[in-house]
């Protein structure tokens, strides 16, 4: 691996050719932070797809694609006067201090659990830090991320089931209502109580250890998997799916899934 000195050439070398873009390539010249976010969240979700991969090469590509927005937006606060890439490392750097007691001060913190509940109560304390325990969610995270990330804090703070396993009687219980309301016919309800059987299981999946995001994104690509080799093997035998039965539908997707197995 690189040296501290040959890391730190390597940021420098990276400042450097954004600033020469940002002064002689007209597509970088031009770019503003408006511009940029949505290829920054399009950025995000190719790391995300590399880390649940587990694909080294590509996640190592893909912190660059990242790396570079961070940088470029920090270009663009220098330029007009608002703060600068050492701007952000110190507010970083400070921010990680004040938050580690720990280890920088005499907080005492026996495992990751409890460095998590002290991190919450010093951001509560923070100048210009969150105002409420929920206050630092991103209200345009996805639902999905959003609920566990929800579920996270309030469990920081004290707010949460005593023993895993009581979560399931939540989960049937909202299975139940989520019924109820599909017998009356009530759209509206239905609606509801499915969000609270979702926000119920995300719960059991925490609970279990279990990241729901990621947990539900290897059930996508199984299925895009399965299903791939269904529509494949349906061509292979000049079958249209929509003619196909789902008795035959269902062969087929057995193989896949013993071929996964395999």
């Amino acid at each position: 691996m690189h040296t501290r000195e040959e890391k730190m050439q390597a940021f420098g070398r990276l400042l450097d050719v954004l600033d020469e873009l940002r002064e002689k390539c007209p597509w970088d010249a031009k770019q503003t932070n408006e511009s940029l976010r949505p290829n920054t969240v399009e950025e995000v979700y190719e790391l995300a797809d590399a880390l649940i991969s587990d694909d080294t090469d590509n996640i190592c590509k893909e912190l660059g694609d990242v790396l570079l927005h961070v940088a470029f937006y920090a270009k663009i606060g220098s330029e007009k006067s608002q703060f600068d890439i050492a701007d952000v490392c110190n507010r970083l750097t400070d921010k990680l201090i004040f938050r580690h007691p720990h280890i920088y001060g005499d907080v005492h913190a026996g495992d990751a659990q409890e460095v998590a509940q002290n991190w919450e109560q010093i951001k509560l304390k923070e100048k210009g830090g969150n105002k409420t325990v929920l206050a630092g969610v991103p209200s345009a995270l996805p639902a999905l991320i959003k609920a566990n990330r929800i579920q996270e804090k309030a469990r920081n703070v004290g707010f949460d089931w005593e023993e895993p396993h009581q979560v399931w009687d939540k989960v049937k219980e909202e299975i139940s209502e989520v019924e109820e309301e599909i017998t009356k016919g009530d759209k509206q309800g239905v609606d509801k109580e499915f969000g609270d059987l979702l926000f119920a299981v995300i719960n059991a999946a925490r609970l279990h250890g279990v990241n729901p995001e990621n947990a539900l994104e290897m059930t996508n690509r199984k299925f895009i998997s399965r299903f791939n080799y269904l529509e494949a093997k349906a061509n292979a035998m000049g079958r249209s799916l929509k003619e196909m039965t789902l008795a035959e539908m269902d062969e087929i997707w057995n193989e896949a899934k013993k071929l996964e197995n395999n």
